[in-house]
């Protein structure tokens, strides 16, 4: 099946000259409306909040981007396409054509990947290690920051290809061509599993279901599937390894002053004291707050202070800046 373009711009619903804030800002607003933790309509919700993953890990990334743009929708007619036989680590890929017998595997992750375009252009593909069992396969799984704190169990399915039952492999039942697998020797079959997801699992971390993976020749064992686990993109948190970063939105008063103010974490509000003299950019470790950890210790939440000037003010309170700006001693350029 051909690889279909997507329009990125349009599942974040920007323009193509918007600027990185304006994709970020668009981003956090659908992943809000989308969160499978919050959507009424879960099935929906989950197809939605995987694009809208994709469009920002491609739009949100200078690189990605450039290359996307670069790209255009025309790029069948300009000659783009996978290098054959390697994905974008260098790796050796399988195309899934022309397997024992001419047929064909595709791999259906339950909505938990990411697409066909992605994967051609971005992504690494399906590696196929050398080994002398049955062959590992790897796929994508996308985990909400959610689902890595509290852990999490997920169906997904995976399309096979096995000996023809009718034929045994050999194409041919009765002197004609096997009607079943029409000659090719194999058939496809839909399997489904639940992969369990714990708690402090980390990007890029693989997790393995044993002996799914393809049939070993001769007898040997099958091999495995490995699934690379993607952090789905957050709308408030960033991640850094186990610790997650919050911007936090200050008057410029509340950064002079010191104040109390509440901010969200993955398992609830907590309420932190701004010490006067904040400056811009000034982190907040919060202990404790980030990913749990598994063999170490959780990582923490850093709050990075986000100064705001308001962009109007009415009289009464440009008087009071006046003042201010009369009495203070502070000189920013000394």
């Amino acid at each position: 099946m051909p690889v279909e373009f997507k329009d990125y711009y349009r599942t974040l619903g920007v323009e193509r000259t918007a600027s990185h804030d304006d994709i970020r800002k668009a981003f956090r607003k659908l992943a809000r409306q989308y969160h499978p933790d919050v959507a009424k309509d879960k099935k929906r919700a989950e197809e939605k909040f995987k694009d809208i993953n994709e469009a920002y890990e491609v739009l949100g990334d200078a690189d990605k981007r450039k290359k996307y743009d670069e790209l255009g929708a025309d790029w069948k007619e300009r000659g783009y396409g996978p290098t054959p036989g390697a994905g974008a680590d260098g790796a050796r890929t399988y195309n899934w054509r022309g397997g024992r017998g001419g047929g064909r595997e595709e791999f259906e992750f339950g909505g938990t990947g990411f697409s066909d375009f992605f994967e051609q252009f971005f992504g690494g593909g399906f590696a196929r290690p050398q080994s002398e069992k049955g062959l590992d396969v790897e796929g994508v799984l996308m985990v909400t920051l959610e689902e890595a704190v509290r852990g999490a169990v997920r169906p997904i399915s995976v399309r096979h290809n096995s000996l023809c039952p009718q034929c045994q492999g050999t194409g041919v039942k009765g002197r004609k061509i096997c009607p079943d697998c029409s000659g090719t020797g194999q058939v496809s079959t839909l399997r489904t599993y639940k992969v369990k997801i714990p708690p402090g699992v980390r990007d890029g971390q693989r997790l393995r279901v044993s002996g799914q993976g393809e049939p070993g020749s001769g007898g040997g064992p099958p091999g495995d599937l490995y699934l690379r686990v993607r952090l789905a993109s957050h709308p408030d948190f960033r991640v850094e390894g186990g610790d997650l970063y919050y911007d936090l939105d200050l008057a410029p008063w509340e950064a002079a002053l010191g104040a109390k103010v509440s901010v969200p974490t993955l398992t609830g509000d907590v309420s932190i004291k701004i010490p006067p003299g904040t400056q811009n950019g000034q982190r907040l470790r919060v202990r404790s707050r980030g990913l749990p950890g598994r063999e170490k210790e959780s990582g923490d939440l850093y709050v990075v202070a986000r100064i705001q000037m308001p962009k109007e003010i009415g009289e009464r309170e440009k008087h009071l800046w006046e003042q201010l700006a009369s009495e203070s001693h502070f000189d920013p350029r000394s």
